[in-house]
This record gives C-alpha cells, structure tokens and sequence, in this order.
C-alpha cells in the first residue's frame, strides 16, 4: 500500500466521470457561466480501466465514481464493468444524486458496483427544490427506493447543511435511521472554486456542532461508535437502538487531514491531490501516448508522493481553480 510523505496510506481512488450534473445545488454549480471539460478532452471507459489497473498494481484497493453526476455518463455500466474486474480492487462504490437509479440500479449491481451514497439534502419538497433545483424530491426518493432494491447498500445519504436553506431539517433527516438501517451524514459546507457557489459557502455555513446540538435537542445524546477505519471521514453515531447510523463529516471544524487516504482524479484526467487545493499531476497525456500501466502507476505514486499535509481552510485559502461539481466532493 503506497505511503506519502507524511506516513498516511493511500488507497482510495475518487474518479470523476463528468464535470456534468442534472442539479444546480446552490453551493455547487452556478445556473449560468459553468466551464466545462470539453468532451475530447474527458478521459474514455478504457482510460479509466487503466487508471484503475494502474492504481491496484501499486496498492490501491477502493474505487468510487463520483461526478458532477456520474449516471449522466452513457457508459456508466460499461465503465463499471471495466473498473469491477480489475483484480485486486475490493470495493467499488459511486456518489449520485439517485434520479437516475431507478433505470440503472440494477444494471450497475450487476455490472459489479457494491454500493451508493446519494446525495439529499432536505425531505421537504419545496426547501429541496430552491436548495438543489432542477430536482424533485420524488424523483431523489425513488432513486433511494431502487438502490435498497437493488441491493447498493448498505446505503449512505449524504446531507449539506446550509444555512438558510435546511439546517432544522437535519432532524427529520436523523430520523430516518430510526428504522431503516441506512447512513445519514451531515457534510460542513467548503468554500472551493473561488465563484458564487465558494461565496455561499462561506455565507450559508453551519458548523456541525450545531447540527449534532439539534439533533441531540430532538433525540437525546448520540451513542458513539468505534470507526470501522482509522482514515473515515466520517464520526459515526446512534440514536439510541436506531437501526441505522448518524454521521458527521467536518472538514471545517474538525479537520480529518492527518488520516486522509484518499487520491482524485479529475474526469479530464489529473491527479488531484487534495480536494481544498490546487495541486494536480497531469495523467491523460501519458493515457494517450499509450503509457503502460507501469508507467501509470509511477505518475500515481509520484501524485502520492507530493500530496500536501492539509488544507489551509483556517487562513482562507482553498481551491480557486475547481469547483465542486469537478471533483465530486
């Protein structure tokens, strides 16, 4: 397994498919002026197959898709099968916003994909639509619906809490690990891209210690548990005898860098080496000059090797260069 300098093992691989997503999230992607990748310039189904082997020959052992929205990818199923196969990859999972699972849920268990996070933020309709616009929530639900069907568990929900918008709905959304043994976490607002979207970061943010304190409010002191792995971004609790599991993920607050395994490529094909900066290796040239997958996996490792400590979110300092929507979280 492939250490950086800072002794941390790295072997989780985040791959954007597209920088393309069917919502408009108001602290993600802007209603107008997006540039996107061009299309010549996205990496192809094989490239990413390369990545991937590349990525298992030195050590790496996870795989998750993420977008913009992944499921706008027309070979969605063709990439999942590509990626699934690699030998050594254990686990292969994909970030979405569910409106497209009820058609490609079960063809994507069956491709090899082991589970979803979807990405809801509220439960009210009317907060969801001026929250994550150009969506319903019944279009969101039913995505859920097909990916327990489908058996893409166990499930995550992801939840941004944004001032203004949904923190007192945190509670409803707590509650839905009453009975269903699902995961809902509740992810702290990042400032990245420099644009509108990293401004209403900045403006709409809620520290996650006020969601726990509301959920606490309703509920009752959380009970902890033990990480399944010391590099989770996630600190886990439960409700009591809840079948299901409360999550906070705090990156602002409480930083996690110190544990961080994780490595991002970007769907025009870069290595980016941590999600709050700019830093990225360049890896679609050497794709594209037919580099085998030796050659590929020392890019990975050099990437590896020159990810930085942390974020500097403290000083102000974040990504200008990517928003959101090009690195899928």
């Amino acid at each position: 397994m492939p250490l950086d300098r800072f002794q941390r093992e790295i072997d989780y691989l985040r791959i954007s498919l597209t920088d393309h997503c069917n919502l408009r999230c108001v602290y993600c992607m802007p209603l107008t002026e997006i540039g996107y990748a061009p299309p010549a310039g996205v990496l192809r189904a094989d490239e990413i197959e390369r990545v991937a082997k590349a990525a298992a020959r030195v050590g790496f052992r996870k795989i998750r898709l993420t977008g913009g929205e992944p499921t706008l990818r027309p070979d969605l199923v063709e990439i999942v099968e590509r990626v699934a196969r690699v030998p050594g990859m254990r686990d292969v999972a994909m970030t979405t916003n569910g409106i497209l699972l009820p058609r490609l849920a079960p063809l994507l268990k069956q491709a090899g994909l082991r589970r979803v996070n979807v990405h809801l933020d509220t439960l009210n309709p009317e907060r969801l639509s001026r929250l994550m616009r150009w969506g319903g929530f019944e279009q969101i639900w039913a995505g859920i619906e097909a990916a327990c069907a489908a058996g893409l568990t166990p499930l995550k929900i992801n939840s941004v809490v944004t001032r203004g918008f949904n923190e007192e709905d945190v509670v409803d959304l707590a509650a839905l690990t009453l009975e269903r043994n699902w995961h809902v976490r509740f992810i702290e607002l990042m400032p990245l891209g420099g644009g509108e979207c990293a401004r209403e970061s900045v403006s709409r943010y809620v520290s996650n210690v006020d969601t726990r304190r509301r959920i606490e409010e309703r509920f009752g002191p959380l009970a902890p548990l033990e990480p399944l792995h010391q590099s989770d971004e996630s600190k886990n609790y439960r409700i009591g005898d809840a079948a299901g599991v409360i999550g906070f993920i705090s990156p602002v607050s409480e930083p996690y860098c110190g544990s961080c395994n994780r490595m991002r490529l970007t769907a025009d094909g870069r290595f980016h080496l941590c999600l709050l900066n700019d830093d990225e290796l360049d890896v679609r040239t050497a794709l594209r000059e037919s580099a085998d997958v030796e050659a590929l996996g020392a890019i990975l490792l050099r990437a590896v090797g020159a990810k930085p400590t942390g974020h500097a979110l403290s000083q102000g300092i974040s990504t200008r260069e990517r928003s959101m929507h090009h690195l899928g979280g």
